[in-house]
């Protein structure tokens, strides 16, 4: 029923094809570090290219908290999420995303 993303699946570890021309200069190792596509002030659309640079990334969630509109039919109630992400050698990130 439908191929859509699920969960683990069939593929394995494929090798990875890059979509953006920053992705084809990091593979090709055109750029060797992500401080380069920084000082550019380059934007990095494909995942992959944060994990070619930092393999090591570790993520924990700070905080999770509900977040109430009023609507005519009553109170719809989403989570908000606040997510840091670090590899301990000076690299840290914050995400934050509110779910339906």
């Amino acid at each position: 029923r439908g191929r859509g993303r699920g969960r683990g699946g069939r593929g394995g570890d494929k090798e990875w094809v890059p979509v953006t021309k920053l992705g084809r200069l990091v593979k090709a190792r055109k750029i060797r570090s992500i401080e380069e596509i920084y000082l550019h002030a380059i934007p990095i659309k494909e995942a992959a290219i944060v994990d070619q640079f930092l393999p090591t990334l570790v993520d924990e969630v700070m905080k999770l908290m509900p977040v109430q509109k009023q609507t005519r039919a009553g109170q719809r109630t989403r989570f908000k999420a606040f997510v840091i992400v670090g590899d301990s050698a000076g690299h840290v990130g914050l995400g934050v995303k509110v779910s339906k």
